[in-house]
């Protein structure tokens, strides 16, 4: 697993459990991306990479399509943890 090169952002309240529960299930960012892409939200590498390291936003149809790809709910991502 490599290691974050930055530190985390402040545009979202998400990104980093994201990658908490990604990680978790052992699914690589490119196959979690494909996912994403496959389930009709379109959403590119680098955004997404954004979106995890909290450097932009994420919108309702991002949330939820990675909360049913993760098979939990969209309150989950914005536990504290």
């Amino acid at each position: 697993m490599k290691i974050r090169k930055q530190e985390y952002g402040t545009a979202n309240m998400v990104g980093r459990n994201i990658e908490r529960l990604r990680l978790s299930r052992n699914i690589k960012q490119k196959d979690f991306i494909a996912m994403l892409q496959s389930a009709g939200c379109d959403i590119n590498p680098t955004s997404y990479s954004k979106l995890e390291g909290q450097f932009r936003s994420a919108n309702d149809r991002e949330l939820y399509t990675i909360a049913k790809i993760l098979g939990i709910t969209i309150d989950s991502l914005f536990d504290e943890k």
